[in-house]
């Protein structure tokens, strides 16, 4: 089981976007890496090639899984991520609050834009 999960909310520990918070878009496990909306952006070069125009565009590049933490939907501090067995199966767990962490931010947002 995977300790960062697609949208999961995280915060940057390390390089040039140290401190920005955002959401997991894609995680990348053969690379242990993830995709986060917003940060480690980089500018891309693009030629115009038929109908398709050029200039330059915002590329996100991965990070490293070990340069990031999640935060905790519950106590809203990042935090490291334990697992634990129960009957249902396992469950990822805060090690701060020691509540389940599967509950997803991103459900409470959908409420919220209604």
């Amino acid at each position: 089981m995977q300790k960062i999960l697609k949208n999961d909310e995280v915060k940057v520990m390390v390089g040039k976007d140290k401190g920005k918070t955002g959401v997991v878009e894609k995680v990348l496990i053969d690379r242990g890496s993830a995709l986060i909306i917003g940060v480690n952006m980089y500018k891309r070069h693009i030629r115009r090639m038929g109908e398709m125009e050029g200039g330059i565009i915002d590329l996100p590049k991965p990070i490293k899984l070990s340069n990031i933490q999640l935060i905790c939907p519950n106590c809203n501090k990042t935090t490291r991520v334990g697992i634990e067995s129960n009957k249902d199966g396992k469950i990822r767990i805060c090690k701060k609050c020691k509540k389940d962490v599967s509950i997803k931010k991103t459900e409470n947002k959908k409420k919220e834009t209604k």
